[in-house]
C-alpha cells in the first residue's frame, strides 16, 4: 500500500515528505489512519551524533487515528475503531505483568531504535529499501502506520481524535509521574522544573491529586503564566540567583515531591535540594550529563527515581484523563498548536525553540 511519511535520512538533515510503501498488517497488528501526531523531544534523539538510531527513519510516537484494517486473528478491534497509539512493550516479562509495562526487559530495543524487536522491515521507499517505521511502535510522522494492537488504546468517536496523540507518551507522562509513579496526594506540596507539555500536564494532574502547593519552575514567561493558568500555585524563573532559596521558602523547608523535565544536571541538583527529608524527586526525559550530588544529600532520605511513560499502564490512565477532560478538569488543548504534517520542520524549530508548548501535525 502506498503511505506518505517523513522520512529523516541524516541527523542533520530535515525531514522531507516521500511516497513509501507499507505492508499489510500480520497477526495481532492493525493499519492506522494517522489523523494527528504529537511532537516530542524525544523525536529529536536520531539528531544525536551519540545517538544510534537506524536511518532512514520516520519517527513520531505520538499518534491518534483509526483503524483501517485489522490483522488476521487480531481480535478487540474493528474497522473505524478511533485509537490513541502509545509505546510497544512485550506484556509478557515481570514488569509488564505487573503493571509496569514502561520497564519491560525490552523496552529501549522496541521503542528506541527505529527498528523494533527482529528488524522487520514494515515500510520501504520508491527504491524499495528498506525506512525504519517501529520508532515507539508505531512512526506516525506519515499517513498511515501499522501498529500491535496491544499499543492501541480504543476511544470514544465524539472525542476530538486530532488532538488526542500526546496522551500516548507526552501528557502520560507528566501527569502519570504524579498519579502513579509519585503518587502526589491530597495536601501536598509539589515543585516542577520545566513546565512544557510534561510539565504542565503534571501541574494539571496535580492540581486534580489535591496538592495545595505547586511550583512551576521555568525560563520562559509565557510558559510559567500558562502554568498558572492550568494550576500551578507560583511561578518562579529558573534564573533567579536565589532559586533554591525561594523554592525553600514558598514550601516552608522543602517540597515533598519535585519532577524534573530538562534533564539538566544543575536543574536536578536544585530539584533534589529544594524536598525535605522523605521527599521524593522524579526525573524524566534524556538526562543531560552525569548528576553529582552532596555526599549528605540523600543521606537524610530522600529519593531521586528515573521515570518512564509515568509508569502508567496505557489502556487504563489515557481513559481516565479523557473523561477528566470531558468534566473541565485536564484542559490539556490549552497547550496545544497545530501544523499540517507538511510544515513538520517548522513544527520541530518552534518546539526546539520554545515557541509552541505541544505541536500537533495533521497529515
Amino acid at each position: 500500500m502506498k503511505i506518505e511519511g517523513a522520512v529523516l535520512r541524516s541527523s542533520d538533515g530535515t525531514y522531507e515528505l516521500e511516497d513509501l510503501n507499507i505492508r499489510q498488517p500480520q497477526a495481532g497488528e492493525l493499519l492506522i489512519r494517522i489523523v494527528g501526531v504529537g511532537m516530542c523531544h524525544t523525536d529529536l534523539l536520531p539528531r544525536r551524533s551519540d545517538y544510534t538510531a537506524a536511518l532512514p527513519i520516520v519517527t513520531g510516537h505520538e499518534g491518534s487515528g483509526v483503524v483501517e484494517e485489522v490483522g488476521p486473528g487480531t481480535e478487540g478491534y474493528e474497522i473505524g475503531d478511533h485509537v490513541v497509539l502509545s509505546f510497544d512493550a512485550c506484556r509478557t516479562c515481570t514488569n509488564c505483568i505487573s503493571a509496569h509495562p514502561a520497564y519491560c526487559d525490552t523496552f529501549f530495543a522496541r521503542n528506541l531504535t527505529g527498528t523494533g524487536m527482529g528488524h522487520d522491515v514494515v515500510v520501504t521507499d520508491g527504491n524499495g529499501a528498506p525506512v525504519s517505521a517501529r520508532w515507539f511502535g508505531q512512526s506516525s510522522f506519515a499517513s498511515h502506520t501499522i501498529v500491535r494492537a496491544a499499543n492501541a488504546v480504543k476511544i470514544a468517536r465524539d472525542l476530538p481524535l486530532e488532538l488526542l496523540g500526546p496522551f500516548g507518551c507526552g501528557i502520560q507522562t507528566g501527569a502519570g509521574s504524579i498519579l502513579v509513579a509519585l503518587n502526589v496526594r491530597a495536601g501536598s506540596s509539589l515543585i516542577v522544573y520545566g513546565v512544557g507539555g510534561v510539565g504542565l500536564s503534571a501541574i494539571m494532574a496535580a492540581r486534580i491529586a489535591g496538592a495545595t502547593t505547586i511550583i512551576a519552575v521555568d525560563l520562559n514567561p509565557p510558559r510559567r503564566d500558562l502554568a498558572l493558568e492550568l494550576g500551578a500555585t507560583h511561578a518562579v524563573d529558573g534564573a533567579r540567583h536565589d532559586l533554591l532559596d525561594r523554592l525553600l521558602d514558598l514550601t516552608r523547608g522543602g517540597a515533598q515531591f519535585a519532577l524534573d523535565t530538562t534533564g539538566v544536571p544543575a536543574v536536578i541538583d536544585t530539584a533534589v535540594n529544594a524536598i525535605r527529608p522523605t521527599g521524593i524527586c522524579g526525573l524524566v526525559g534524556v538526562q543531560r550529563g552525569d548528576l553529582v550530588l552532596a555526599p549528605r544529600t540523600l543521606a537524610v532520605g530522600r529519593t531521586v527515581t528515573g521515570i518512564l511513560e509515568g509508569d502508567a499502564v496505557p489502556h487504563v490512565l489515557i481513559p481516565q484523563l479523557l473523561e477528566l477532560w470531558r468534566q473541565g478538569r485536564f484542559p490539556f488543548d490549552k497547550m496545544i498548536k497545530t501544523y499540517p504534517l507538511t510544515h513538520i520542520n517548522e513544527a520541530e524549530q518552534d518546539t526546539i525553540a520554545g515557541k509552541t508548548v505541544k505541536p500537533v501535525l495533521l497529515p
